[in-house]
């Protein structure tokens, strides 16, 4: 497969991941609010369980957007950001690895085997090898802005 399109395949993961939360995240789902309200009471920002579900929420849609654009560095930079939160939440808050799942009344059915955690850490990595590739590329939008090789250029 050629480089570019492992970054269109792996923009592509990443973009259908964060799309397909944006759902549970914008109606409020019983997931969303266990998870958020959750992280708000741990945190003690109680604006949080009603607030923060459409904050990550708008962070990964303008994420996935982004990757899809001549800017695609800062779409993995902001990536690998907002995963990096998840994978901090799920391994040193109340929230833990494995998630409830939930009926239709709002009833704990069973759980999820951490299967949210590992899409997190999937997410993650996708995000890091693109963010890694975009800096050390000539052509990378974050390689020009914040240059690594500066003894190379002068």
């Amino acid at each position: 497969m050629k480089p570019k399109h492992i970054k269109y395949a792996l923009s592509a993961f990443i973009a259908f991941v964060f799309i397909q939360s944006l759902f549970f995240k914008f109606t409020g789902s019983y997931e969303t609010h266990y998870i958020f309200s959750t992280l708000g009471d741990w945190s003690g920002f109680g604006w949080f369980a009603d607030y923060g579900a459409y904050m990550v929420g708008t962070a990964e849609l303008i994420a996935a957007i982004v990757l899809f654009s001549r800017l695609h560095g800062f779409g993995a930079f902001m990536s690998v950001g907002v995963m990096s939160g998840a994978i901090f939440f799920h391994l040193f808050t109340p929230l833990g690895i494995e998630m409830p799942a939930f009926n239709d009344q709002g009833d704990i059915v069973g759980y999820d085997g951490g299967l949210l955690f590992g899409m997190a850490c999937l997410v993650w990595l996708s995000a890091l090898y693109l963010t890694v590739k975009d800096l050390t590329s000539s052509e990378g939008t974050l390689s020009t802005i914040l240059p690594l090789n500066t003894a190379e250029k002068m």
